[in-house]
């Protein structure tokens, strides 16, 4: 008989174990960072607005009292229209290294997607590829940068003996601030000036960050409107996300390019807050802000979250002025950056690999999605 039980969430209780598996999956991990509890809360109320297009189910697994792995079961009803298909989605994924609990799980989650007549199951994603999505399979030798997976290098090992497939895989770069940039780049930036592109860094104060953040969500939604498997977010969720994001955002590493006062690029970055919010412990009370505050003086290192220019600029070399201006920013005088990361990139955007491989960037990290049919 197994020594554990799977079962739905059905009460506070249990959401509570629900939301404090992985400080029991990495209880020994040094390289885990635990997230914010309240955001991984605020995803399950019914304030949430993918409750106003998709439906969940939570599952976790129980032993000896103490919850020990847990999966949530998903369907984005924005996902299926896109791709025509009766898909289905697993995220929030934790589990002790037992593959008999993961099976569990996963067939928790199967049948429950199956009696909501899907066919496909993709994942990880928690809820959207705007949350956190993917597996780490390689690079398990360091933290993870801000916003970015971690897990335990035997879910993979799960995930095969569970017949899952690779559906497509996403990288990482790494950028050493200390070398050169190539001085295309740099050319780059000036054939943009000379084609009446102009930049600046992005606003972060008032009704001006406001006014910056739609431009950014209109330019977002556009330039990524085609991204595999991912589906366009409401202003108003784009614009939580970035409120949430006001007081950490540096702009000498978040430029952003116009044309004729309309924003057609930026380079997005952010400095690497996953190294104080790993002694917060997951909890913002009085105690973690101070700690927050503490250790931020410790961030030496950025993630570049996204580069963006629309087609049409792309042959004013917005692409290349916006690395420029971003790498530049962040080696200014007086500046903490040590090294960046881009991430993630998917395995068949060419066009981004080439020139961030050009600017330098290396592969040192990869991850993964998978899929399974039911």
């Amino acid at each position: 008989m197994p020594s554990f039980e799977v079962f739905p969430i059905t009460s506070a209780t249990e959401q509570e174990m629900f939301i404090n598996v992985p400080w029991v999956v990495y209880a020994n991990d040094p390289n885990w960072v635990p997230p914010l509890r309240s955001d991984v809360e605020k995803k399950f109320q019914p304030e949430n607005p993918f409750f106003q297009y998709g439906r969940l189910k939570q599952f976790i697994a129980i032993s000896r009292g103490t919850a020990i792995g847990r999966i949530v079961a998903a369907v984005n009803d924005r996902l299926v229209e896109r791709e025509g298909k009766a898909i289905g989605i697993f995220g929030f994924f934790e589990c002790v290294n037992d593959f008999e609990v993961a099976k569990a799980l996963f067939e928790a989650a199967e049948d429950w997607l199956r009696s909501q007549e899907i066919t496909e199951i993709r994942g990880p994603i928690d809820l959207s590829t705007h949350n956190n999505c993917l597996f780490l399979i390689d690079g398990f030798d360091s933290p993870p940068m801000v916003m970015m997976p971690y897990n335990p290098p035997y879910y993979l090992t799960f995930m095969e003996q569970l017949g899952w497939t690779k559906a497509k895989d996403a990288y990482a770069y790494d950028f050493p601030l200390d070398k050169p940039l190539s001085p295309e780049f740099e050319k780059g930036y000036k054939i943009a000036c000379k084609s009446g592109v102009t930049f600046r860094p992005l606003r972060t104060k008032g009704e001006e960050f406001e006014q910056d953040c739609i431009s950014l969500y209109h330019l977002f939604t556009k330039a990524f409107e085609n991204n595999w498997s991912s589906t366009p977010r409401t202003q108003e969720e784009f614009l939580e996300e970035a409120r949430s994001l006001q007081d950490l955002v540096d702009p000498d590493v978040f430029p952003v390019a116009e044309y004729n006062g309309e924003m057609i690029g930026f380079w997005m970055g952010l400095p690497d807050y996953n190294i104080p919010l790993k002694y917060v412990n997951g909890r913002l009370n009085w105690v973690g802000i101070l700690k927050f505050l503490w250790y931020r003086r410790q961030i030496n290192q950025g993630r570049v979250i996204a580069i963006c220019s629309l087609p049409e600029f792309q042959r004013k070399l917005v692409p290349l002025g916006l690395i420029y201006l971003g790498l530049q920013g962040g080696i200014k005088k007086g500046k903490p950056y040590k090294r960046a990361e881009l991430s993630w990139v998917y395995e068949d955007n060419d066009r981004s690999r080439k020139l961030i491989e050009a600017s330098g960037g290396k592969i040192y990290k990869t991850y993964r999605m998978y899929e399974k049919s039911l």
